[in-house]
C-alpha cells in the first residue's frame, strides 16, 4: 500500500548507495521536487551518498542551479550513467573534470536493459553500439578516466551472431514524475508530454525489491479509464504530491489533450518556439542544407529528424507539400505529429500516438523508419560519423545510435566546415565567401558514433549532405556525387579536403 508523504520525507527514505533510476527526457518530465529535496537533505547531512544515478535520456532542466545538479556537484553521486548530458549543464563539465564515474551508452539500450530488469532477465542483447564507441572493443562506455567499469557492455556471440550486451546495476528506487494519483495509486500520465520508461522503471525496481516514488500534480479521487493509467498503484510505495511549474499556455499543445489539425502545426510551432529557446535562426548554409536534403523524403515515410541543422529539412518539406504526407517520430515515443524543440525537445505538437519508450526503440533498432536526418560533429576518410563527442565537451550519443543502426536511408545534415563560413545562395546557385577555420572533414574522427563499417554490412544508404556539396558512402569510402551550382568542385571541395574521394558523375 502506497504512503503519501512530502518530497522531505520520500528524500530520507533513500539510503547511501542506492541506484537510482529517473523517469525523463532531457529536459522535460523530469520529478524536479523529489531532486531538490535529495539536495536539501545531502546539503545539510551529507546523506544519501554514493549514489548510483542511471538515466535513458538525462535528467536536467537546462539549469545549472535546479534539480539534480546540486546534490551531483556537491559530491552524492558516485557513478552516472545515461543517454543524453544535453539538459545538465553543471554535470557535463564535472564529468570532464573526473570528479565521478560516468558513462554513455546509447538512448534506446539503456531503455531496453530497464526494460530487460522488470522481465527477470540481467540484460538486454543489441547490435546497436557494433563498432561504434561503446564497444568494449573500442572505447567502451566510459567517458572519463575514473569510468572503468567493464560490466555495463559486453561484446557476445549467439548462435554464430555479433551482439553487444548491455546490462545495468539493479535498480534499487525510481523517481518518476506523473500527472495524478487516484485513491489507489494509480498514477496518470494526462498533462505529461511522454511516459518514457516510467513503467519499466517501476517493474524493475519491484523485481529488484526496491521502491518507487512518484511525484504528482494532483491527488484525484475519481480514478482515470485503464488505458490511461501508466503506472498501477500496486507498483507505487511513495506518492508526493507538488506544485506543478507553471508551464505557458502554448505548451498545453504538446499534452495531446485536444486535437491539432496539421494546418495549425504551424502556429504552434512557432509560439512554441518562441518560448522554449529553439533555435530557429535563419542560416543560409543551413537553408541549402534543408532544401537538398528534403529531397529525399517520399510520401508515406516513417521519419526521425534530428536537432540542429537537420530541423530545417521539416521546413522544406512542408514547402514541397510532403509535411502533412510523412510520419515523423521523437525518441521519446511520439508518432504522427511534429516534434517540438529546444526545452521542450521530446513532446510533439498534435501526436497521433505516444507510448513506452521501450517500444519506439524496437521500431528503430528493426529498421523500422524509412530515412532519417542527423547532424554531426565530423566525418571522416571512411564515412564513420563522430556526433557525440568535441574537444572537450560532449552532450553524449542519444538516441542517435539506434536511430543510424538500420533505418535503410541515413542522410547526415552538417556543413562542409565551420567557424567562419560565409555563403550565399541566389536561386540555385551557391557561391562560397569564405570558408570556415574548422574542417568538418577529417582523416580520423575523434570518437565513432555511427560505423561506416557496419553501415555496409546493412547495406543502408548513406548520404553526407552539405551547403556546397552531397557525398555518399560506397565500399571503398566517400563519392562526391553531386555538386551544386555555382560551386568549383576542384578550389571549394577537393583542394580542403584531407583525403582523396571517389567522384561520380557529378550533376
Amino acid at each position: 500500500m502506497y504512503r503519501i508523504l512530502t518530497s522531505d520525507e520520500a528524500a530520507g527514505l533513500i539510503q547511501n548507495g542506492e541506484t537510482i533510476c529517473v523517469n525523463s527526457f532531457v529536459g522535460i518530465e523530469n520529478p524536479v521536487e523529489l531532486h531538490e529535496a535529495i539536495y536539501r537533505r545531502y546539503h545539510a547531512t551529507g546523506e544519501p551518498r554514493d549514489l548510483t544515478m542511471i538515466s535513458s535520456a538525462g535528467f536536467g532542466v537546462w539549469d545549472p542551479d535546479r534539480s539534480a545538479e546540486g546534490y551531483i556537484r556537491e559530491g552524492a553521486v558516485k557513478k552516472l550513467i545515461c543517454g543524453h548530458f544535453g539538459a545538465m549543464p553543471s554535470t557535463k563539465h564535472l564529468v570532464l573534470e573526473d570528479r565521478f564515474e560516468a558513462y554513455n551508452l546509447p538512448l534506446g539500450c539503456i531503455s531496453h536493459a530497464i526494460r530487460a530488469q522488470a522481465s527477470g532477465i540481467p540484460g538486454a542483447l543489441s547490435k546497436v553500439g557494433l563498432d561504434i564507441f561503446v564497444d568494449p572493443r573500442r572505447e567502451g562506455p566510459g567517458i572519463n578516466s575514473l569510468s572503468k567499469d567493464q560490466t555495463l557492455v559486453k561484446d557476445v556471440t549467439v548462435d554464430g551472431e555479433e551482439y553487444l550486451y548491455y546490462q545495468l546495476p539493479k535498480i534499487t528506487t525510481a523517481l518518476i514524475k506523473g500527472t495524478a494519483a487516484d485513491r489507489f495509486g494509480n498514477i496518470s500520465f494526462d498533462d505529461m508530454y511522454m511516459s518514457g520508461d516510467a513503467l519499466s522503471i517501476c517493474q524493475a525496481v519491484k523485481a529488484n525489491r526496491g521502491k518507487v516514488i512518484v511525484q504528482v500534480d494532483r491527488l484525484v479521487t475519481t480514478h482515470t479509464r485503464p488505458r490511461n493509467t501508466i503506472i498501477p498503484g500496486c507498483l507505487v510505495d511513495v506518492i508526493v504530491q507538488a506544485e506543478p511549474e507553471a508551464r505557458p499556455v502554448a505548451f498545453k499543445a504538446l499534452t495531446g489533450s485536444f486535437a491539432i489539425p496539421y494546418e495549425e502545426w504551424k502556429g504552434w510551432q512557432e509560439m512554441i518556439d518562441d518560448l522554449s529557446m529553439a533555435r530557429t535562426k535563419s542560416n543560409p548554409a543551413y537553408n541549402t542544407i534543408g532544401r537538398r536534403a528534403a529531397k529525399e523524403l517520399h510520401e508515406g515515410d516513417i521519419v526521425n529528424i534530428g536537432i540542429g541543422i537537420p530541423e530545417t529539412v521539416s521546413r522544406y518539406a512542408r514547402k514541397n507539400g510532403l509535411l502533412d504526407k510523412i510520419t515523423m517520430t521523437v525518441e521519446s515515443g511520439g508518432i504522427g505529429g511534429f516534434p517540438a524543440s529546444g526545452t521542450v525537445f521530446g513532446a510533439m505538437i498534435g501526436a497521433a500516438s505516444v507510448y513506452d519508450m521501450a517500444n519506439q526503440f524496437d521500431l528503430y533498432n528493426s529498421g523500422g523508419l524509412n530515412i532519417c536526418f542527423m547532424g554531426a560533429f565530423e566525418v571522416d576518410r571512411h564515412g564513420n560519423v563522430n556526433a557525440h563527442r568535441g574537444p572537450e565537451t560532449f552532450s553524449g550519443i542519444g538516441g542517435f545510435a539506434n536511430i543510424t543502426a538500420k533505418t535503410p536511408t541515413v542522410v547526415f545534415c552538417l556543413t562542409f566546415n565551420t567557424k567562419g563560413l560565409v555563403m550565399e545562395r541566389k536561386k540555385d546557385d551557391v557561391t562560397i565567401i569564405q570558408n570556415g577555420e574548422i574542417p568538418k572533414f577529417v582523416n580520423e574522427v575523434r570518437s565513432v558514433s555511427f560505423s561506416a563499417v557496419r553501415a555496409r554490412k546493412n547495406k543502408q544508404r548513406v548520404l553526407y549532405v552539405t551547403e556546397r556539396c552531397v557525398f555518399e558512402l560506397t565500399d571503398t569510402g566517400l563519392c562526391l556525387r553531386e555538386v551544386y551550382p555555382g560551386v568549383d568542385a576542384e578550389k571549394d571541395i577537393l583542394s580542403l579536403l584531407p583525403f582523396p574521394v571517389e567522384r561520380a558523375d557529378l550533376k
